[in-house]
């Protein structure tokens, strides 16, 4: 068999390189969307799927909405996640691609037009991070626009800024869909978070009306020496909020750490209110009565 062309590839593409049909039909190849062809082992890649779907669509087309935010490397909320299908923006004056796996989109792409704003990610189109979260307002909750946007601005390798979040929703043509939910959400995001769990339940908290806790501030002794980095605080308080995922439960060293961060912060004072996704989705009502009882109580004398 000749050498394929460099994947994802058409079948156009194949028969130059030498590929007969037959070749193309072998189980060694995937067919992500008809006529286009990749390895088998790429056939569930995300980036090989979203090459394939931009192989067949229109010039200046980009993946875009959760699709495009999944490629800049954020965690999609569950109803998100769960639509498989690739979502590509195409150029309002071109043929809008109806392919199985594709949700098709489209933007204005008149002279006058600055075009939608575009990054290049493993070799990928897709829109900037900000302009994703600014297309999904349409149909997101408040809650979903606040975590999704958490997870752009987050502390490791965040791929866009709240500045650029800020331009995004103050740039929103009016009529905008979302536009009122992006305002919103917009005053809650909040950058250096580290789950979409810390982000709900900070939430939680503020939409019962209590005070918006501080995210990830480092906490010293009195001689300076960093102690923690807790996941919320409400330092006037000396409160520390943890939300703890299951791997805190099953990895040994995780758990480990976690009871030495807690008795070290304990030690200097600090009350330590560990959440877990039960208070978050079942006893969320109880949650917030723990943080405010203990946001009532006077602090512990000093150490």
């Amino acid at each position: 068999m000749d050498t394929p062309p460099r994947p994802p590839f058409t079948l156009a593409e194949g028969r130059a390189a030498g590929l007969s049909d037959k070749a193309m039909r072998h189980p060694q190849f995937a067919t992500p969307t008809s006529g286009v062809r990749v390895p088998m082992e790429l056939a569930d890649d995300l980036v090989s799927r979203c090459g394939a779907m931009l192989r067949v669509a229109p010039d200046r087309s980009a993946i875009s909405h959760a699709t495009a935010l999944a490629l800049h490397g954020v965690d999609l909320p569950g109803r998100l996640a769960a639509d498989g299908r690739i979502h590509l923006t195409v150029p309002s004056s071109t043929v809008v691609p109806r392919r199985a796996g594709l949700a098709s989109h489209t933007f204005a792409d008149a002279s006058d037009e600055p075009g939608l704003p575009i990054r290049v990610v493993r070799g990928v189109p897709a829109v900037a991070p900000e302009h994703a979260w600014r297309q999904l307002a349409g149909s997101s909750s408040v809650e979903e626009l606040v975590v999704l946007g958490d997870a752009v601005v987050r502390r490791r390798r965040p791929p866009t800024t709240v500045a650029a979040l800020r331009r995004t929703v103050h740039g929103a043509p009016a009529g905008t869909r979302g536009i009122a939910r992006m305002r919103v959400a917009l005053d809650l995001v909040r950058p250096g978070t580290d789950s979409p769990m810390e982000s709900r339940t900070r939430l939680l908290l503020v939409s019962a009306g209590l005070s918006c806790p501080l995210v990830n501030l480092p906490v010293h002794d009195a001689a300076g020496v960093f102690v923690a980095m807790p996941d919320m605080t409400y330092p006037e308080a000396r409160i520390a909020i943890e939300y703890d995922g299951d791997v805190h439960r099953t990895d040994p060293r995780t758990w480990r750490r976690d009871i030495a961060r807690k008795q070290r912060l304990e030690e200097l004072g600090w009350r330590v209110i560990v959440v877990t996704a039960d208070d978050v989705y079942l006893h969320p009502a109880r949650l917030v009565t723990r943080v405010r009882a203990a946001l009532r109580r006077p602090l512990p004398a000093e150490k």
